[in-house]
């Protein structure tokens, strides 16, 4: 089961990835000057940017660190990628690579990075011992991806959304389970925001539907949400349209 999730997260990423260089969310989140202004990145340092899709977050670091080693699970994602980044950035690297089993020696990073991705991941604490494991003591790690509710009913509502819309998806974790690993794997918090980011459903939902039918699946879902649920989600309607909703964000800044 891992092995094909896996496999379709490639297939996905692999059809989709200037979606996911141009895509709004991904390239203009406010989240990317936070992020610098987290990290503090100094000159000589060494920087994982993991999961890169688009590679905003390498964008938004090589200005300002030494080396920013770009990776990615796809292969067709990180060439498209390096593509757009190469002629301006000369300092990013990149290399294909499974963010469960990282191709790096323990202690060789001064930050890490993971941004809108760890949904995908088959097993997070496999995710989060590698990035631990590959930090230099003192490190920073910065966490950012959607989270699910804590409340397990909005919490299946949300994964079950996200799955009908990209068969890649594989769990949206609550905070709760998130902080848990961080704990478990010697990293300690030292900032954390909750964030609401906000879906136009139509743009969302065909970035990665593959027909008309897996699309109105997703519409269906999301009208079948009972009043608690549209209000948790901000569900917004019209005319029997979704035009959009919204989904909790987490970001935390993690040191080993």
């Amino acid at each position: 089961m891992e092995e094909n999730l896996k496999e379709k997260v490639k297939e996905v990423f692999g059809k989709n990835a200037e979606e996911y260089v141009s895509s709004p969310i991904h390239a203009k989140g406010d989240d990317l000057p936070l992020l610098v202004d987290w990290l503090k990145p100094e000159e000589g340092w060494l920087v994982l940017d993991i999961a890169t899709g688009g590679g905003h977050v390498s964008k938004a670091l090589a200005p300002h660190a030494g080396t920013v080693i770009s990776t990615d699970l796809t292969e067709e994602m990180l060439e498209n990628t390096a593509r757009h980044l190469k002629p301006e950035h000369n300092n990013i690297f990149y290399v294909i690579a499974d963010a469960e089993d990282l191709p790096f020696l323990a202690g060789t990073f001064d930050a890490a990075v993971c941004r809108i991705a760890p949904h995908h991941f088959p097993h997070p604490e496999a995710f989060v011992a590698e990035a631990a494991r590959v930090l230099k003591p003192g490190g920073k790690f910065v966490l950012i991806d959607n989270v699910a509710p804590e409340d397990p009913e909005l919490g299946r509502f949300m994964n079950t959304t996200e799955k009908l819309r990209d068969t890649s998806h594989a769990r949206c974790l609550p905070k709760s389970e998130w902080q848990a690993l961080f704990k478990e794997n010697g990293l300690s918090e030292l900032a954390a925001l909750d964030r609401k980011k906000t879906f136009q459903f139509p743009s969302w939902a065909a970035r990665t539907t593959e027909s008309e039918a897996q699309k109105e699946r997703v519409k269906q879902h999301l009208l079948s949400a009972d009043e608690n649920t549209a209000a948790y989600f901000q569900l917004i309607t019209h005319d029997g349209h979704i035009e959009s909703f919204v989904i909790d964000e987490w970001m935390a800044l993690y040191e080993k």
